[in-house]
């Protein structure tokens, strides 16, 4: 997810996307609270737990700039 207005990425895994982003984007989530509103800008289908959770690592750590170029923004 893309919060436009603080120019944040927000990264992480779930097993019910349009529940997940639906509650981030209607302040559910304290650590994404201030941020909204947010985009979906990206997403992966993982097959199991354990691959989403590995993917996100990955992602939180070297993906940022591969996100960032992927929707152009610098």
């Amino acid at each position: 997810m893309y919060s436009e207005t603080k120019d944040r990425l927000y990264i992480g895994h779930t097993d019910n996307l349009e529940r997940r982003f639906n509650e981030h984007c209607e302040g559910k989530v304290r650590s994404t609270k201030p941020y909204r509103p947010y985009k979906m800008i990206y997403f992966e289908e993982q097959p199991d737990k354990a691959c989403a959770m590995n993917r996100e690592k990955q992602l939180k750590r070297s993906g940022r700039k591969y996100l960032r170029k992927l929707i152009n923004i610098q």
